[in-house]
């Protein structure tokens, strides 16, 4: 009931928002499991492409499409992974004007299993998945 009356206290564009990016956020993950990841990754740069904001209908912080990511994956079933949190970032930053590096990188555990880890920067700084303290020992693909 919280989650409601919040909801509820937010803006109309601010609703709109939100509500837009929580359908994103999971159609990358429905994508995922029926698109090859560069069928998709075009999919999402032609969305990004529109002038008149298929999610935004105007230019919107940064910071604010971050709190719009964390939320919708809080109230999305079994939350996202970091790649998918990472395009929905890229994709709402493209639409409101920014020039966002989406970022994929893998490393060795202690194990000798590989991890990988998507983020996002800006401006040379991590917007979103800057969250783990060894961010700086993956290793960058070059761009897909």
């Amino acid at each position: 009931m919280k989650k409601i009356q919040k909801f509820l206290h937010l803006n109309l564009s601010e609703q709109y928002l939100l509500i837009g990016t929580f359908l994103l956020l999971n159609s990358i993950r429905v994508g995922f499991l029926f698109l090859k990841f560069p069928l998709l990754q075009e999919i999402l740069s032609r969305i990004s492409k529109f002038s008149s904001g298929v999610f935004i209908k105007s230019v919107v912080s940064i910071e604010r499409i971050i709190w719009c990511v964390e939320v919708s994956t809080q109230l999305s079933p079994g939350g996202a992974k970091c790649l998918a949190r990472a395009l929905t970032v890229q994709t709402l930053m493209k639409q409101s004007g920014y020039d966002p590096n989406l970022k994929i990188g893998v490393i060795k555990n202690s194990t000798e299993e590989f991890k990988a880890h998507a983020w996002i920067e800006y401006q040379d700084r991590v917007v979103i998945g800057g969250d783990l303290p060894d961010l700086n020992k993956y290793s960058s693909l070059d761009p897909i």
